[in-house]
């Protein structure tokens, strides 16, 4: 069978989710034509209404010649998870390693034995037992002070024979430093070396928020270098920063040293593995960005935590474990070797050729065959939208605030965002403070972003954002707080893992949700935004750790609260799920207006594929792209000017 270009027309919808094209030819229903149409993801061949398969060679007029391309056009083409894609899958691996041992290693870089006592130079020739007896007062609950020491004549009480302290002897703060009960924590830490405790405590809780405050600071300037210079430049700088500043910490001495070193560690921090988690997901097609999306996360981040307590145990040198987990980020020097520039950002700069230059690497490697007129086309149709958009970039981030629902929408996701992070960051430093042994604990507790993620990706499709979001935050909360009722130990520290586990799913659905609410016209702006307050939050995070020092119990029962109102605030946001997302600030406005918070998108009707006909709830209006990525366009669209045009359609999506 031949096709005519005059039998068909182009109709091309978009998902802003996900920035992709569904392509179909169709006929004028009128007309009784044969018709045309590209399965969803298959970049293979083209199916007639009547069963018949076409290669897509066969018919280069009908793409080429009917109306312009884009990149999310000729990708299906090129193939959306091929060989090249898996390649650039595993290559994931290093930088999920980096961003666990850069987010994590101050947590073995400053542990603190809790058995800790003042050291009295006098009565180190006696066993322990007897030198806690005779020179540390017990606290109300019996347990030895670990700040206070008697304050008498050691030398003459030994003279005397006297092993054993009076109650009614005057007291005094360590004057002679602290010893350390070693046991359970088999190496000096910085934090022990400098004696970071008693008056001295909040010394790591300050150089944590130390940290978090690099890491905005870092993402701004390295989100920036992204958009301006690429992606790849951005990649290999932050890690190269947070590769010399780590090394570097290994040979500090003095507290201030030890804080402007994790400052420029938190540069770092995201970046070190986002500008790849772009890249990656950039060149995959929509059908496989859920799987990529997350299970990069589940598997190899997951490992890579559940690994470095094991790290810092066996190594036992805190200076050699921070070399140990900074020199890897040198390996990032290689990336250009390996990894492509992204062509979106080349294509977003005018740089087509070499977009293109690279399109035709992944066609090779991946086994297809687009024809030179369709790059001719690809490249015609990229420069005039360029040319296009750069006279459309007015809207800041004021413009969220300037309507009614528009801003108690951004407020919320704002406040909810910032719930989710201080839970989630809460929740990762709080395990030492559980009962149990802080390596096995952290290693079962970082476990459980993989169950996490494997089941969002099953769930979040079905289900929804808010209710999901809502539920797990409302179930975070009651667990944590129901780990401070149980006995400490093995119960309580179950409980609040299990609380862990359910933030574990908030923090992912919350990476999406604002991406998918904004309209298109601020998104990346605004969600940059939300991301950076998010961080504001996590500085807040270990000073709610250090709460355990006044009471185990209150770092748990204040993130239990915060995980319950941020759930419930969730369910005041539209759900996004089945429809179309907003572009303009009016879209925005008007987004989710008449949805009642019991909608559930599981209830609506679906598109009877059988016969094309579509039955809807009037609130849930299913988009073309079903299945929205995990992620996906939370990643690009937080660093990615580009990724403002991708999920700009140049048609309507008439459904």
């Amino acid at each position: 069978m031949t096709v005519n270009n005059n039998q068909g027309r182009r109709a091309s919808t978009k998902d802003d989710t996900n920035g992709f094209v569904n392509v179909a030819f169709t006929h004028d229903e009128r007309s009784g034509e044969n018709v045309i149409r590209r399965k969803s993801g298959n970049s293979n061949s083209l199916e007639l209404d009547n069963g018949t398969t076409l290669s897509t060679s066969a018919v280069p007029a009908v793409n080429s010649a009917a109306a312009p391309i884009d990149f999310d056009d000729i990708l299906p083409m090129i193939g959306e998870f091929g060989k090249y894609q898996k390649i650039l899958f595993i290559c994931m691996i290093p930088f999920a390693f980096f961003v666990a041992f850069i987010y994590f290693s101050q947590i073995f870089l400053t542990l603190i034995p809790e058995q800790h006592w003042c050291s009295v130079p006098e009565l180190e020739s006696l066993p322990l037992a007897e030198r806690l007896a005779l020179s540390i007062p017990r606290m109300d609950n019996g347990d030895y002070d670990n700040c206070l020491m008697y304050n008498v004549n050691y030398t003459d009480l030994l003279a005397k024979g006297i092993r054993k302290a009076d109650p009614k002897w005057p007291t005094v703060g360590c004057m002679h430093g602290w010893s350390y009960n070693f046991t359970e924590i088999p190496y000096t830490t910085v934090a022990t070396e400098e004696n970071w405790v008693c008056d001295n405590d909040t010394l790591p809780t300050y150089a944590q928020s130390i940290f978090f405050l690099g890491a905005i600071v870092g993402g701004l300037l390295f989100g920036w270098i992204a958009d301006k210079f690429g992606r790849i430049p951005s990649l290999i700088g932050c890690n190269l920063v947070g590769f010399a500043a780590g090394v570097a910490t290994a040979f500090i001495s003095k507290f201030w040293q030890f804080a402007i070193m994790r400052f420029f560690v938190g540069f770092a921090f995201d970046n070190c593995f986002t500008m790849m988690y772009i890249l990656v997901l950039e060149y995959v097609g929509p059908r496989y960005r859920t799987f990529v999306a997350n299970m990069s996360i589940a598997i190899f981040f997951t490992m890579a935590a559940c690994m470095l307590p094991w790290i810092a145990y066996y190594l036992a040198n805190w200076r050699i474990l921070a070399v140990v987990t900074s020199a890897p980020l040198l390996l990032a020097v290689f990336t250009p070797l390996v990894v492509p520039e992204s062509a979106r950002w080349l294509v977003s700069q005018g740089k087509v050729d070499k977009a293109v230059s690279i399109l035709k690497k992944l066609e090779k490697v991946n086994g297809k065959h687009i024809s030179p007129e369709t790059y001719q086309n690809f490249t015609d149709s990229c420069l005039k939208l360029r040319q296009e958009e750069t006279t459309n970039q007015s809207h800041s981030i004021m413009d969220l605030f300037k309507t009614p629902r528009l801003r108690r929408t951004t407020i919320l996701l704002i406040i909810i965002w910032m719930a989710i992070s201080l839970v989630f960051d809460g929740h990762v430093r709080n395990v030492g403070s559980l009962g149990l042994d802080i390596f096995f604990t952290f290693t079962v507790a970082s476990f459980t972003e993989f169950p996490a993620d494997t089941l969002l990706t099953l769930t979040l499709d079905r289900f929804g954002r808010r209710w999901l979001a809502c539920g797990s935050m409302v179930l975070s909360g009651i667990f944590s707080l129901l780990a401070t009722i149980a006995p400490v130990g093995v119960y309580s520290a179950s409980l609040a893992i299990v609380g862990r586990f359910f933030v574990n799913i908030s923090y992912n659905i919350g990476l999406q949700y604002a991406a998918e609410i904004l309209p298109t016209v601020v998104r990346a702006q605004g969600v940059a935004f939300i991301h950076i307050m998010g961080y504001v939050a996590s500085i807040i995070a270990p000073f709610v750790v250090y709460l355990t020092y006044i009471s185990p119990m209150l770092p748990l029962i204040i993130l239990g609260i915060l995980g319950i109102a941020g759930g419930l605030l969730s369910l005041l946001l539209p759900e996004t799920l089945d429809h179309d997302l907003p572009q303009t600030l009016s879209d925005g406005e008007e987004f989710g207006r008449g949805q009642s918070i019991w909608d559930f998108p599981c209830l609506a009707k679906k598109i009877d594929e059988s016969n094309d006909l579509e039955v809807r709830s009037p609130h849930f209006v299913r988009s073309t792209q079903s299945g929205a990525s995990l992620r996906a366009s939370t990643g690009g669209e937080l660093r990615s000017s580009i990724l403002q045009r991708s999920t700009r359609s140049r048609y309507t999506s008439k459904l």
